[in-house]
């Protein structure tokens, strides 16, 4: 076990891989010879080749749409989307193409992608560079949708990705690069290297995928959550000293729904929280599979905590971010429901 941070957690996963499976190759935008806007692939071209670690184009649709048709030829492409907010123009790949090759071709052929991308606010990225767009994903039959919160979850997670034969949506939150984040700006900044779940395997492991992990355990209400904002719950748990039990779902599409029920059931009272817009936000979707199976046993209505349905502000990053504040303001009011 070795610390890592997030990006070299990332990193060593794709290493891990490349050596393990021929078939692997890692390309995308300024990701072979510069080693990626984050920092995420370096050295991976010089150690690897530029036939098996390359730049691509500035052109999403080409990227995913190549990497399909590597996929369905035999190779295991893991590509890189600069930006999630450049993710749109390879939309209609992901869900046209990639999603639907196992069902169209009747199981004869699979597509397995795995698309990598930074998402989430907090580093003053603006309107174009801070969107969570994983909720249009979750929507589409045929893609998994995955989004870690500790390095020791990205590279178990991104191994498994990598050899999952059905495209994999993989979101980095890139606040959470190089250390935990609680949401308090104003607060120096830490890093992985003193943190638990800093501590990853050098070699090959993995996490499975549709397995939530409880990053807390509770008798109160349970914090349904994921990404940068399971460290926001803790931080709003350990100001609030209500006995929150937190669920950290790692993998949104396939949904750990039973672990949330199990949660749910004990607590009797749940707060829903996440980075992304409110509207048709993913967590409209849990609070409606939660309604479904666990309405007997809620002792209040469930709360959302979320981001703003406005484009992520730059000048006012903060007042859209959900922070410790927001998220105990909810706890506090599920608790005062008799």
């Amino acid at each position: 076990m070795v610390q890592m941070t997030m990006i070299e957690a990332v990193r060593s996963a794709m290493d891990v891989m490349l050596e393990r499976d021929d078939n692997v190759v890692v390309f995308g935008e300024d990701v072979g010879y510069f080693g990626g806007v984050f920092r995420c692939t370096a050295g991976l071209q010089k150690k690897y080749g530029t036939s098996r670690v390359f730049d691509s184009p500035i052109n999403e649709s080409g990227i995913v749409g190549a990497g399909i048709g590597m996929a369905v030829y035999g190779l295991r492409p893991c590509v890189e989307v600069q930006f999630a907010d450049y993710i749109y123009p390879a939309y209609d790949q992901l869900v046209s193409e990639a999603a639907r090759m196992r069902y169209r071709s009747a199981g004869d052929f699979t597509a397995p992608i795995t698309i990598r991308s930074p998402c989430g606010g907090g580093i003053f990225g603006g309107q174009t560079h801070s969107q969570s767009p994983e909720a249009i994903f979750t929507h589409v039959s045929g893609l998994k949708t995955i989004v870690p919160s500790t390095p020791y979850d990205a590279k178990g997670l991104l191994i498994s990705a990598i050899e999952d034969d059905d495209p994999v949506v993989f979101l980095e939150p890139k606040r959470l690069y190089n250390g935990p984040f609680d949401g308090h700006h104003d607060k120096p900044a830490r890093n992985w290297t003193s943190h638990p779940l800093g501590e990853v395997p050098e070699g090959h492991y993995n996490v499975p995928i549709g397995e939530a992990a409880i990053r807390r355990t509770g008798a109160d209400v349970s914090i349904i959550t994921y990404g940068t904002m399971c460290f926001v719950a803790e931080a709003a748990v350990a100001e609030t000293g209500i006995d929150a039990e937190i669920i950290d779902l790692r993998t949104l599409l396939p949904l750990d729904i039973e672990t949330i029920s199990q949660s749910v059931s004990k607590t009797g009272r749940c707060l829903v929280l996440h980075e992304a817009t409110l509207t048709s936000g993913f967590g409209a979707e849990i609070v409606a599979q939660i309604q479904e199976r666990c309405f007997y046993a809620l002792e209040a209505p469930i709360e959302r905590v979320t981001g703003w349905d406005t484009p992520y502000p730059h000048a006012q990053e903060w007042d859209y971010f959900p922070g410790p504040a927001r998220v105990g303001r909810a706890l506090r009011s599920l608790m005062e429901v008799i």
